[in-house]
């Protein structure tokens, strides 16, 4: 890698401070996000992460370490999700090695960020935070294979999604874009495993995509990561009209974003109060 070029690709325009260096306040955060319940679900987010929410059109160096540390802590989350896993036992011995493949992407993943966070870019990486995959003791996913299944294909269902939410906030720099981009098509490949390995045991009916908002047999907590799936209307063209294939296939051949916010408000379910 050459590290000075991608250190000059991203350097922002330094002489128009205001958008190099326009963030979000943690309180703006909060006014934005509306309402109390959000409210309380985005003060379970640790501050460290808060304050990366980025708001400038035009990428700063700021703002893309920000973005950069937000797909950390989903990297964080996902590899020790992974490596808890295979390190309780409940994984099928069949399955070990696609979960071993998957961790194995996931640990690569969070080296590759922290490497660019801290030393490419001068940033400081997010830490690891703690987490409660049990969500406060509403699910056993060590205890419980299928349940363990299902919360895989939630967070990499999430982790696509998330990826996409944030190509505008990096697009000003065409590298971390397409590493961004490179990471996002193996979370796609990730969630696609994972829900056809469900659908195979009978666990669920889902396909290798999304099918409309469709949360299956995943538990109701589930639908805030599915919400706006259904959407059949792009660049301002209803495909439903234009190709005349119906809602629920057209739904199938787009995936929609996540904002930053939707995805901490979901990631926040799995954070420790420790944090």
């Amino acid at each position: 890698m050459n590290l000075m070029k991608l250190l000059d690709s991203i350097c922002p325009d330094t002489r128009n401070t205001t958008e190099t260096d326009q963030f979000y306040s943690r309180r703006e955060a909060f006014r934005l996000f509306g309402d109390f319940s959000k409210k309380v679900v985005l003060a379970a987010v640790p501050v460290s992460i808060l304050n990366a929410i980025p708001t400038v059109a035009k990428a700063s160096t700021e703002s893309i370490i920000g973005v950069l540390n937000y797909a950390l802590t989903l990297e964080h989350l996902e590899y020790r999700y992974y490596q808890n896993g295979l390190d309780s036992g409940i994984i099928d011995s069949a399955d070990r090695p696609i979960f071993q493949k998957i961790r194995d992407h996931e640990l690569a993943h969070v080296n590759f960020l922290t490497e660019v966070i801290g030393n490419v870019l001068n940033g400081t990486p997010v830490a690891e935070p703690s987490f409660d995959f049990t969500a406060g003791g509403n699910f056993m996913p060590f205890e419980d294979y299928p349940t363990f299944l299902a919360l895989a294909q939630a967070f990499e269902d999430t982790g696509v999604r998330a990826y996409k939410g944030q190509a505008t906030n990096v697009m000003e720099s065409d590298v971390v874009l397409t590493a961004a981009l490179s990471i996002h098509s193996v979370e796609a490949r990730h969630a696609s495993m994972v829900r056809r390995l469900r659908t195979k045991k009978g666990q669920d009916t889902v396909k290798g995509w999304i099918t409309n908002n469709n949360i299956g047999t995943l538990p109701a907590a589930a639908s805030g990561i599915y919400a706006g799936e259904e959407n059949v209307s792009h660049a301002g063209v209803n495909v439903v009209n234009l190709t005349g294939i119906d809602r629920e296939a057209v739904s199938e051949g787009w995936d929609e974003p996540l904002t930053m916010e939707q995805t901490l408000g979901i990631a926040s379910l799995f954070l420790s109060d420790s944090n």
